[in-house]
């Protein structure tokens, strides 16, 4: 199986919150994108990880978040509003021309033209932060709740970075077993 799509954006949340910010491109090194408030090997254990205690320190595999146009989309008409940013998620990545990337399996392989590669980890599950952002953007507070349930297996993949190199917007990316 092979699959083909397109950076749309590229994105680093290098402020005080999640929330990302636009870049041309970056590279990307072991531990995802340098600054961004997921960089690192390492992590610590926290709610997604029950089996350790948390603040344990654990292998990063949430390096990087990817998101698609087409279920950002889907996303938007599913809670009624004209339309949910990437960068409202947290992603680093949008692409387009996978419309079902929530749903792909873990363990593929997302390669660029420089040569990286990202290894894809599975769901970035819906959680309230996104949804509160959601909610404030558009002054309904009931948005919160209505983004928890109706982004289920849309939110994206997170993933981690196997092959360090460059990541452009416009790069078009192919999907591996």
């Amino acid at each position: 199986m092979e699959l083909v799509g397109r950076i749309e954006a590229v994105c680093i949340a290098d402020g005080e919150t999640f929330l990302t910010r636009d870049l041309d491109e970056i590279e990307l090194k072991f531990g995802g994108m340098e600054g961004d408030r997921h960089f690192g090997l390492l992590a610590k254990a926290g709610v997604r990880q029950p089996m350790y205690k948390r603040g344990q320190e654990i292998m990063n595999r949430r390096q990087l978040s990817l998101v698609s146009v087409e279920e950002l989309r889907e996303i938007a008409e599913r809670i009624g509003v004209p339309e949910v940013k990437g960068e409202w998620l947290g992603a680093n990545l949008v692409v387009s021309g996978i419309p079902e990337l929530t749903k792909l399996p873990m363990g593929l392989r997302f390669m660029l033209p420089s040569g990286a590669g990202i290894v894809l980890e599975g769901e970035n599950e819906p959680c309230s932060g996104p949804g509160r952002i959601i909610a404030e953007h558009y002054g309904d507070k009931l948005l919160t709740k209505l983004f928890i349930q109706q982004a289920q297996q849309k939110r994206g993949l997170v993933g981690y970075v196997e092959r360090p190199g460059l990541i452009r917007r416009g790069d078009l990316f192919r999907i591996l077993r």
